[in-house]
């Protein structure tokens, strides 16, 4: 495990006094690395929706079967993950290696306890490499050109990107900057989204966002079914579609199908 950083870059305040998604995220799943500001919105936030910790599982879930048929039935031996969040159970490389001891990961994230964390828990095994890289979304020419010391960009890469796109609140910024990073990888890669949505809350839905944000919290926006498909523009789509977290392939149970929850997801190949 490595971590790359801007040369010369400071230390950064890690917010305690404000809600972080990434720590409210941990706080959802039973961690224990998030601060009074993140319970308290997270407690705001299920008080609105009361099925958001279940959006939190499903989520988990989905990486954790999506990364399973990328690795078992794609091939696929190369992840750029980013947005990581704080390391919980099963997180990408605990996945992809022990399916395939030789996969590599590359986590990007800019939020200085994730990288805390990242140092000490994010550890690879000896066939493969995983590398963390304190970058911001926004900047997809330096994430590639460093995760390009980890990573063989001419090779097939998933692209995972769960839980991180709803931050770019602008449509046509958050468009080009996955243009971007799937243009920088070569056929037979693979896009992962994961992304919130107001289409099982509603109102509810985005007025917990609106909380969350006058609390100090990153900026945040759901989108719909359609705005999630628009990122995988000029890609293969994979079935089931842009579904519900839930509903991407679940394990066959005698319950039926899972409820729908807030944050949709698709995978996606690039021909």
């Amino acid at each position: 495990m490595k971590t790359s950083r801007e040369p010369g870059r400071q230390p950064v305040d890690i917010g305690a006094d404000r809600p972080h998604s990434a720590r409210i995220w941990n706080y959802w799943l039973g961690g224990k690395d998030n601060y009074p500001a993140d319970r308290d919105a997270g407690d705001m936030v299920e008080g609105l929706i009361p099925g958001i910790v279940d959006s939190a599982r499903a989520d988990r879930a989905f990486l954790g079967r999506c990364v399973n048929h990328l690795v078992v039935d794609a091939g696929i031996r190369q992840f750029l993950d980013i947005g990581t969040g704080l390391p919980t159970v099963d997180n990408t490389h605990e996945v992809a290696q022990r399916l395939a001891p030789e996969s590599r990961i590359v986590y990007v994230d800019n939020d200085p306890l994730v990288l805390a964390h990242a140092r000490a828990l994010l550890v690879s095994a000896p066939e493969g490499a995983t590398n963390y890289i304190d970058a911001d979304l926004r900047d997809p020419a330096h994430i590639l050109r460093v995760a390009a010391e980890t990573l063989d960009l001419t090779r097939p890469v998933a692209l995972m990107l769960l839980g991180i796109l709803h931050h770019i609140v602008d449509d046509d910024e958050v468009a080009q900057i996955v243009r971007d990073l799937v243009a920088a990888v070569p056929s037979g890669s693979y896009l992962v989204v994961a992304h919130a949505t107001a289409e099982v809350h509603g109102d509810a839905m985005h007025e917990a966002m609106r909380r969350f944000m006058e609390r100090g919290g990153t900026p945040i926006v759901a989108r719909d079914r359609e705005g999630v498909a628009r990122f995988f523009d000029g890609l293969d789509l994979l079935e089931p579609g842009v579904v519900s977290c839930s509903r991407w392939r679940p394990e066959p149970g005698p319950w039926g199908e899972p409820p729908e929850v807030s944050q949709f997801c698709g995978v996606a190949r690039k021909p």
